[in-house]
């Protein structure tokens, strides 16, 4: 990644002498550089910038101004501004801080005290930076199961919820299938939990790249898989299993020189329902739809009455 800076400064030999220190110390790969606070600020707008240092005095739009456009679009608040000045009044220091700025170096300057103040504060973005993806990616690990990559079954629990509540709420239609593997035992028991553990992971990448935009799948426990759909009728659910369990009917799994062929059976049950009061009784109702369909002969799609 291409680390840039913005300078801003109406003063054509205060920006050269900024640029040329910060380019001695190899800080940046890319320099933008305007001569007030509106020509800084739609830079801001079209380029990446991960650091700016712009002067308070100019004419038109001045530093403090700048700092209010900025504070105004919060996907800039992650980048740092050091405020040059020469001022040495403390008030317009409190106000220029109070505004977002993250540090103040007055002119002249020394630097090396404008290299390290840039440095740390570089640092410090980037390190917020890495925090950021670091709690993305452990938030990423507790909703999601190892294996097959799903919502895992606490975190899918807890959107079901949500969208149960959101279709009682707005009086709204939400679809609710379980799926279930067919003789998954069998695979298990006759190739080894290694051929059962490829079989979740297989098909729970064709259920990925079907899924619809608003529909949401998990990993319900061992073999079986939730989706739900808000806003779909049961005749649109009905659709959806149905495409669901012809793509998987389609897929072959290689084992060595056996081609095995892998089925899922559906249960479908859709709120609003005469049975349907709770998110559990939702669940209770396709759950009872899934054994029907297991118990009339598998690889088919039951909805309950």
């Amino acid at each position: 990644m291409k680390k840039s800076v913005l300078i801003i400064d109406d003063n054509d030999q205060m920006r050269a002498e900024v640029r040329r220190h910060l380019t001695e110390s190899n800080l940046f790969d890319e320099y933008y550089e305007a001569t007030d606070g509106v020509e800084g600020f739609k830079i801001l707008l079209n380029k990446d910038v991960d650091l700016i240092l712009c002067d308070v005095v100019m004419p038109g739009i001045d530093g403090f101004k700048f700092l209010s456009m900025k504070k105004a679009r919060p996907e800039f608040n992650d980048i740092p501004v050091i405020m040059l000045t020469g001022e040495e009044d403390v008030r317009l220091k409190i106000k220029g801080l109070e505004q977002g700025a993250s540090d103040y170096i007055t002119k002249p300057f020394d630097s090396g005290e404008l290299v390290a103040r840039v440095r740390v504060h570089y640092k410090i973005k980037a390190l917020q930076e890495e925090l950021r993806a670091t709690n993305r990616r452990l938030e990423e690990l507790s909703n999601t199961d190892g294996l097959t990559k799903l919502y895992n079954r606490r975190y899918f629990m807890e959107l079901l919820d949500l969208e149960f509540q959101r279709a009682q709420r707005y009086e709204s239609r939400l679809a609710f299938v379980m799926m279930d593997i067919d003789h998954f035992k069998e695979f298990n028991d006759s190739y080894g939990h290694l051929l059962g553990d490829r079989i979740l992971a297989e098909i729970s990448q064709i259920l990925t790249e079907n899924l619809r935009v608003n529909d949401i799948i998990g990993r319900y426990g061992g073999e079986e898989f939730g989706l739900m759909m808000p806003e779909t009728d049961l005749k649109g659910a009905l659709v959806v299993a149905e495409r669901y369990r012809k793509r998987i009917e389609e897929f072959t799994m290689v084992e060595g020189d056996k081609q095995l062929k892998i089925t899922i059976s559906l249960g479908v049950a859709c709120y609003p329902h005469p049975q349907i009061h709770t998110m559990d009784d939702l669940i209770r109702l396709a759950d009872n739809a899934l054994y029907e369909a297991k118990k009339y002969g598998r690889n088919r799609v039951e909805v309950t009455g």
